[in-house]
C-alpha cells in the first residue's frame, strides 16, 4: 500500500498550491512544452502544460482536480513511458519517500527530454534553522534524519544541477513542514499535522510532550518573545531547495 494511502488523506484542504513558490517552480521548468509530475500527490504546482501525472496512492489521485492532467498509478522507479516522453519532468517533496533513489532519478533522466527538476531540502539547514524541530519536536528531526536525501547526492544522481533556495513566505497557502514559521499555532491543529508527514510518521505519542511545551510557550507569551525576529520576517530560508537540472 502506498504510504499516502493513509497519510493523504487531508492534503486537500491543508496541501493547497501556494502562489509564490508556483512560480519560481514554473520558472524552473523554463519554456517545456509538455510536463510529467512523478510523485504527483493531488496535483500542486502542475503547470498547463502537464500531460500526465504518476501517482502510486489511490486516495492523493482520488483528490486531484476535476480539470487536471491524467493521472496513471505507478511508482517512480518503473514509469511506465518511453524515452524522452516529455521536454520536462517534475518530482516535488517526494524523493525522500522512494524506495530505491537511484533507479527513481535515472527514471527522470530517461525520460526527460530537456530539464527535471526536484522540489527536496536540505536536512542540515531545516534542522539548524527550523525553530519548530529544534526545540520542541527533535523526534520529527530524527524520524526525518532517516530518510532525508543529501542535497550533493541528489546533484550527483542527476549527473550535475543548478540549486535555487525556496524561500517560504509567512502565509503560505502550503502546508507542508514549515510552512506556518511564523503561525505557530498552526503546529497544534492535528489536521495540520496529518498533512505533514514527518509528523504523521512521527505519531502523536511521540509529539505530545512538545506539543504540550509549545502549547505552554505560546500561552505564556514566551515563544514570542524568543522569535520576536521572525514576525518581522516576510519570508524565511530553512533549507527547501530546487534542484535543476538539464538533459
Amino acid at each position: 500500500m502506498a504510504i499516502y494511502d493513509t497519510l493523504g488523506t487531508t492534503y486537500g484542504r491543508t496541501r493547497q498550491p501556494d502562489a509564490r513558490i508556483a512560480a519560481q517552480i514554473h520558472a524552473a521548468l523554463g519554456d517545456a512544452a509538455d510536463v510529467i509530475n512523478v510523485g504527483a500527490g493531488t496535483g500542486s504546482y502542475e503547470p498547463p502544460q502537464t500531460v500526465l501525472a504518476v501517482e502510486p496512492s489511490q486516495i492523493m489521485i482520488a483528490q486531484r482536480p476535476c480539470r487536471s492532467a491524467s493521472a496513471v498509478r505507478a511508482v517512480a522507479e518503473h514509469l511506465p513511458l518511453c524515452d524522452n516522453a516529455a521536454d520536462a519532468v517534475m518530482a516535488l517533496l517526494t524523493v525522500h519517500h522512494w524506495s530505491d533513489l537511484a533507479a527513481g532519478i535515472a527514471e527522470l533522466r530517461r525520460v526527460a527530454r530537456r530539464r527535471v527538476v526536484i522540489l527536496t531540502w536540505d536536512q542540515q539547514i531545516f534542522r539548524e534553522k527550523f525553530w519548530l524541530v529544534r526545540e520542541y519536536l527533535p523526534q520529527a528531526a530524527a524520524f526525518d534524519d532517516s530518510r532525508a536525501i543529501p542535497i550533493d547526492r541528489l546533484a550527483t544522481l542527476l549527473g550535475g544541477a543548478h540549486l535555487e533556495p525556496v524561500h517560504v513566505p509567512h502565509d503560505c497557502t502550503d502546508g507542508f513542514g514549515a510552512a506556518y514559521w511564523r503561525r505557530p499555532h498552526a503546529y497544534l491543529d492535528p489536521q495540520v499535522r496529518a498533512g505533514i508527514s514527518m509528523f504523521a510518521q512521527t505519531g502523536e505519542d511521540v509529539l505530545a510532550p512538545g506539543l504540550a511545551m509549545l502549547t505552554d510557550d505560546l500561552e505564556t507569551g514566551h515563544w514570542n518573545h524568543r522569535h520576536a525576529d521572525l514576525l518581522a520576517l516576510d519570508t524565511i530560508d530553512v533549507g527547501y531547495r530546487l534542484l535543476v537540472a538539464d538533459a
